[in-house]
């Protein structure tokens, strides 16, 4: 069982320069209970990349929450072909997003930030939390200039919440360096990024940016900017 006092001493010997290396050992330290969640945005392919040209024994699972781009569909099957291993799905449960739909209607998010994060429960927190049942590391594709709320993150962090070790190994990437990594490595990604989305969600929640616009203006656009966090990476202590 681990707990929050390994985050110090893993911290203590990150190594910023080499994030294989870092998930290798992450892979060993914590063998069989290292999972690694993925969204397919860009971030997220050049961690699967790490993980499954190493063989690395980290799981790699994705939140199917039923409302994403066609595109995200397209680069997971782009990338189960290249790698030939399997993501694992986790889906919302049907009886929530039907009592939940039933109720409100099939876009209650827009209508007020109560209702977003009530559906962002449902259809990722939610999954999430059997995603990571039983697991002591969570690799995350986090990076510090992704949000403001991120800027104090470190390598590896204890998620009260959840009971587990964090681990961000491309805390200090610039959207640039994952850019080149991925043209290097011929990593699959989705298209959307040609387009100016540069986080990509769920389809009615998730936008292009203009160019100066902050990274994350193009999710839940409809709100203040101050908290644009949808649950899933909130409960660091």
């Amino acid at each position: 069982m681990v707990d929050q006092n390994l985050v110090s001493d893993l911290n203590k010997l990150a190594d910023a320069a080499n994030p294989v290396g870092m998930l290798e050992k992450m892979a060993s330290q914590f063998k069989g209970k290292a999972v690694f969640t993925t969204s397919l945005g860009i971030e997220d392919q050049v961690i699967t990349d790490m993980i499954f040209s190493n063989n690395l024994d980290i799981r790699v699972v994705t939140l199917d929450t039923g409302r994403l781009f066609e595109e995200t569909y397209k680069v997971m099957n782009r990338t189960l072909d290249k790698y030939g291993k399997a993501i694992e799905v986790y889906s919302p449960k049907n009886d929530a997003v039907e009592k939940m739909v039933t109720a409100k209607g099939p876009l209650s998010f827009y209508l007020s930030v109560e209702n977003r994060k009530e559906c962002c429960g449902i259809r990722k927190v939610e999954p999430l939390g059997r995603a990571l049942q039983g697991m002591e590391c969570w690799v995350t594709g986090l990076r510090v200039s992704q949000s403001d709320n991120r800027h104090d993150l470190d390598f590896f962090v204890w998620d009260a919440g959840f009971q587990l070790v964090k681990f961000n190994p491309l805390l200090h990437w610039s959207l640039e360096d994952c850019q080149k990594y991925v043209k290097d490595n011929n990593v699959p990604y989705n298209v959307l990024h040609d387009r100016g989305f540069v986080s990509i969600g769920c389809a009615p929640c998730t936008r292009a940016i203009q160019p100066g616009e902050d990274f994350r203006a193009g999710r839940w656009w409809w709100e203040d900017n101050s908290k644009k966090e949808c649950g899933l990476h909130t409960h660091e202590e």
